[in-house]
């Protein structure tokens, strides 16, 4: 197995479905708890109080809503090279915590580094486990998979 450029790559079914396991379905808008409105399977763009959906509509709209994630990373990132569980794990994480916060993070520095510092940025996802400014316990199990994912260790990964 060989690490491929970042731009070359595409969201993978398997995250798909790791990100919906981890976001769960609600077919009406809610709060997430720190004041963002969300629907179906943690989509957030255009979701106002009251918005309705089903699940076929979620399922579309979150693969709409990685594929997207994931051409941010890829553009985050650059250059460098990654395994298509590094750059899973990657779109995961972002999809959770958002474009801006992931290009704007250590992580991706770590991965910028000459040479790249592959397993410092995997670990840097353990970092972002909080919302809200505490720990959330759905975070810290969301964020260990990631990072089990990232380094290879993952059941599938």
């Amino acid at each position: 197995m060989r690490r491929t450029k970042a731009a070359t790559m595409s969201v993978s079914a398997l995250i798909v479905g790791m990100i919906a396991l981890h976001e769960g379905y609600r077919g009406e808008a809610y709060d997430d708890g720190v004041g963002v409105q969300t629907i179906g399977f943690g989509s957030t763009a255009g979701v106002k109080r009251g918005d309705r959906t089903d699940p076929v509509r979620a399922v579309q709209r979150l693969a709409a809503d990685a594929t997207r994630v994931s051409q941010a990373v890829a553009r985050c990132v650059g250059e460098v090279p990654l395994y298509q569980h590094e750059f899973d794990a990657y779109v995961s994480l972002t999809y959770n915590i958002g474009v801006n916060a992931f290009c704007g993070s250590t992580l991706v520095k770590r991965l910028r580094s000459t040479p790249p510092g592959y397993a410092e940025a995997c670990r840097e996802i353990l970092r972002w486990n909080k919302a809200g400014g505490r720990i959330q316990k759905g975070l810290v199990r969301r964020r260990e998979a990631e990072y089990a994912l990232c380094v290879g260790t993952a059941q599938g990964g």
